[in-house]
């Protein structure tokens, strides 16, 4: 495909990668800093969608549990896949604001792309902006781009245990709300979904803020480290199953988000520190691609009504056996990994004593 063929969108968004760099150097970054984050709040401020469960399983929908959890749910899992691309050209066509205003999903790395691009408007004539790009190429450079990124030992073991543990997180969040219902009902009780959804949240801003501050070799201990959380997420999923007391069920909960949000936020800079920043998009937007795959083949084999279609509680207990086995892959990853660190500690003693010798 070349430029001159696509769409303008698409075309102005190829040929003329850097446009957002000619902003002045003197710009004010804590307007859009604040603007971003008053943003970001908003965008993430649901109130109804602790509710929602309640909503659809009460007397205003009056739908049955199979219905709700194995058939209408599934769609929001298989909507975010199926989506992926038409919001992408979406994005092409309308450039970035209307698509966030209309709260669609921005798909990842096509950052990269334009990195991969040479052009610069200030150097180039008008004329020669409309000249041809070989799209076959830039697909071409991003392959020896991926290649070259997931060569790197620590990223592929970063990314796996991102793109795993993210699967099972939005399993998690997607079905919790159905869980609470079953366990206590809101038609007969008070219910603090919505408290114990912001109360999570801002511990695990708390936690992310204070692991900044915690000095340790992660590239020695890390897999240990994401092994031994990962353990204590298997095990707060499978309390909030197993125990069917709502209060349980909030802590142990509000525990699963904390130990995430940790582990994600270190995994995030674990991944950076092995990138160089134009390869930020492509990596982050891959690995984030693999999780949204996985869920959807878990929500269609474990949850779907075509598939397993299990109840509530059998998904829960599948889900704290998928944290389990993470951590089993990333303890045994990580004692290998230390052995051999060890080993070529001893190799490297030996031969400076030797050289002494």
């Amino acid at each position: 495909m070349e430029a001159q063929d696509v769409p303008g969108g698409l075309r102005s968004r190829v040929l003329l990668p850097r446009r957002l760099g000619l902003a002045p150097r003197g710009c004010c970054w804590a307007l859009p800093t604040a603007v971003l984050c008053f943003y970001g709040f908003f965008a993430n401020l649901r109130p109804s969608e602790p509710f929602l469960t309640p909503y659809l399983l009460g007397p205003d929908k009056n739908l049955t549990e199979t219905q709700v959890f194995n058939e209408i749910y599934p769609v929001w899992t298989y909507s975010y896949l199926v989506l992926l691309f038409p919001v992408f050209l979406a994005t092409d066509y309308l450039r970035y604001k209307p698509v966030i205003l209309l709260q669609l999903k921005r798909v990842p790395g096509w950052e990269d792309v334009e990195s991969k691009v040479p052009l610069n408007v200030e150097e180039r004539p008008a004329e020669q902006q409309g000249q041809k790009v070989d799209i076959i190429k830039v697909i071409k450079e991003l392959w020896k781009d991926f290649l070259q990124c997931y060569s790197s030992q620590p990223l592929l073991c970063w990314s796996v245990w991102w793109a795993l543990s993210t699967c099972g997180y939005f399993q998690v969040i997607n079905y919790t709300q159905g869980l609470w219902e079953l366990v206590q009902p809101s038609r007969s009780s008070k219910i603090y979904n919505g408290g114990v959804e912001a109360v999570s949240t801002l511990l695990g801003a708390v936690a992310v803020f204070v692991v900044g501050h915690i000095k340790t070799s992660w590239a020695t201990w890390g897999e240990i480290a994401l092994a031994l959380f990962s353990l204590f997420i298997a095990a707060s999923v499978y309390i909030m199953d197993t125990v069917r007391n709502i209060w349980v069920c909030y802590a142990s909960y509000v525990i699963f988000r904390i130990i995430y949000m940790l582990l994600i936020t270190i995994a995030t800079f674990q991944i950076a520190t092995n990138l160089s920043v134009e390869r930020y998009a492509l990596v982050f937007g891959i690995n984030t691609f693999i999780a949204l795959v996985l869920q959807t083949l878990l929500t269609f084999i474990v949850v779907d009504s075509k598939g397993l279609g299990l109840d509530i509680f059998t998904q829960f207990m599948i889900y704290a056996g998928y944290f389990a086995v993470i951590s089993a892959v990333f303890l045994i990853s990580g004692t290998c990994s230390i052995i051999r660190n060890y080993r070529r500690q001893e190799e490297e003693t030996d031969e400076a004593v030797a050289s002494f010798a």
